[in-house]
């Protein structure tokens, strides 16, 4: 009989609650379209954020009244409801706060000034990238595709090193020089008698450890060249182009052509420049007259034309700017066989 009773009591409050549980559900399951439509959703969002515990007044009213009585289980549906309601709300509500929407919706103080950040991009995975092509008077000048097996490949530094040893030893002289016995001046006659006087015997004073005597085992004029295969050497080429455009300190010019060869003028385009202390130009072809004589007296700006880029060269400059003609002329440069 008491069971009979309890079942009883249990769906009779059901019956009693069931209007707001049919709300809650109808909350959630009307379409994000059909609320833009009929503009409830704004007034909606409004009465929610204006105050977020108003909707919730009624569960927990009653469960004040009937909580002694029925227990906390009969609540669960309700409340899971208007829980289900309340992210429908945050989710939906969140696709019209844009700027410009609703003058009252929030203040314009709150907006941020700065650009939004994006995800960074992988680093070599060899895909092409798009470059914005300007000039000396940051121009707009379209956009140029830099292929990813030259201008986007894993950063190796073991390889820029043996690159980076090979070019050093490869452009070192190599005339140092020491006179041998036979070379260094003075006599050659034996110093004293082989035996009797009771000293040390001797055969020339031009023996290394006499005053002004000869080196022994000094060095003589040699290369310090060795050999690096061409892979790798053009390997080094490509990650060094790499990690310039991965740090976007690769530039792209239309072309290099300067009106006259006044310094200042160098001088005016690279402070322009952000965060950038030395300046290697690039350029496709012979140098121009103009651009030569502007930058001779600049330490920190240096020209070079595309078929002397080398790995050494980059390293040195934190900024890279390149002409159209230079970036084809390299990138055949990279896809040339090489001749065995």
């Amino acid at each position: 009989m008491s069971m009979f009773l309890h079942k009883q009591r249990d769906s009779r409050f059901q019956r009693d609650c069931s209007p707001l549980f049919s709300v809650a559900v109808m909350a959630a399951l009307i379409s994000k379209r059909i609320l833009r439509s009929s503009g409830c959703l704004h007034s909606l969002r409004q009465c929610y954020f204006s105050s977020p515990n108003a909707v919730f007044s009624s569960v927990y009213k009653s469960r004040e009244e009937y909580g002694g009585l029925f227990g906390e289980r009969l609540f669960s549906s309700e409340l899971s409801g208007l829980l289900l309601a309340r992210s429908m709300i945050r989710q939906f509500s969140t696709s019209i706060l844009v700027p410009g929407h609703d003058e009252g919706a929030f203040s314009s103080e709150l907006l941020s000034k700065t650009a939004l950040a994006t995800s960074e991009r992988t680093i070599g995975l060899c895909q092409d990238l798009l470059i914005p092509v300007t000039n000396f008077h940051n121009e707009d000048k379209g956009y140029m595709v830099l292929p990813g097996d030259v201008f986007d490949l894993p950063i190796r530094k073991d390889i820029i090193h043996r690159v980076v040893r090979w070019q050093l030893a490869k452009r070192q002289q190599g005339t140092h020089s020491t006179k041998t016995i036979s070379e260094v001046s003075g006599t050659g006659r034996k110093a004293w008698k082989q035996k009797g006087l009771g000293r040390a015997r001797h055969g020339s004073l031009r023996a290394p450890q006499f005053r002004g005597g000869a080196t022994k085992h000094g060095p003589k004029p040699r290369s310090h060249a060795f050999k690096l295969n061409k892979k790798v050497r053009r390997l080094g080429l490509k990650i060094a182009l790499s990690a310039r455009a991965a740090e976007g300190k690769l530039l792209v010019f239309e072309d290099l052509d300067v009106p006259t060869h006044k310094t200042k003028n160098i001088v005016n385009y690279y402070k322009q420049m952000e965060d950038t202390k030395k300046l290697l130009l690039v350029d496709g072809g012979p140098i121009d007259e103009k651009l030569e004589l502007a930058t001779q007296n600049l330490h920190y700006v240096n020209v070079l034309p595309s078929i002397g880029l080398n790995v050494y060269s980059i390293l040195l400059h934190d900024t890279l700017v390149m002409s159209r003609d230079a970036v084809t002329r390299i990138v055949e440069r990279m896809n040339t066989p090489i001749n065995r």
